[in-house]
């Protein structure tokens, strides 16, 4: 906590130094660059403070959350924006808003019981969908496959794994695996 405070407070510093010599247009561009940084490193419970399903704006959200990484926008007019925390977070929210602009949920996707809905033949598109955007992604063009990972809390002895969605060399799924968070190298 005392890390994140220190690098906030150093962004901070250097957008003012950077402020300026800056117009307006650049200004409000390193404004926005700050306001995204600072998101992107936004304690979870900050992230989420005060947003109520049923409640809070489709502005609210994005004016609290930030830019998605990812906005997906359906036939009926509802949304879903997709809100990894990262890089190599353990938590990556998908955020549903209505076709009214409300909120409708706001769910955290990197659990065992996602990871048990993958299955033999979904594609990356559909991964991507259930589970939002890997933390890492290794490709392996002998074997030929393409490994998509995410960190997360799994509990037990290491808290903290990797799931890892293999894909074949047509984008299909046809396997997954685990492997455990390697500390100190």
């Amino acid at each position: 906590m005392a890390s994140s405070f220190r690098l906030i407070s150093v962004a901070v510093l250097a957008a003012s130094l950077a402020l300026a010599g800056c117009d307006d247009q650049q200004g409000q561009r390193a404004v926005q660059k700050l306001k995204d940084l600072f998101n992107a490193v936004k304690p979870d419970a900050l992230l989420l403070k005060d947003l109520t399903p049923g409640i809070s704006t489709e502005e609210q959200v994005r004016n609290q959350m930030g830019k998605p990484e990812t906005e997906r926008v359906y036939t009926d007019g509802s949304k879903r924006l997709e809100y990894p925390r990262g890089p190599q977070g353990l938590n990556t929210y998908m955020v549903d808003i209505d076709r009214d602009g409300k909120l409708q949920a706001i769910t955290q996707v990197l659990t065992a019981e996602n990871f048990g809905k993958i299955r033999p033949g979904m594609t990356e598109d559909e991964v991507r969908r259930l589970l939002g955007k890997p933390g890492q992604i290794a490709v392996f063009p002998l074997k030929p496959e393409t490994v998509w990972s995410w960190k997360w809390r799994e509990g037990g002895v290491t808290e903290e794994a990797f799931f890892n969605v293999h894909f074949d060399q047509f984008h299909k799924v046809y396997t997954t695996s685990r492997s455990d968070v390697i500390r100190g190298r």
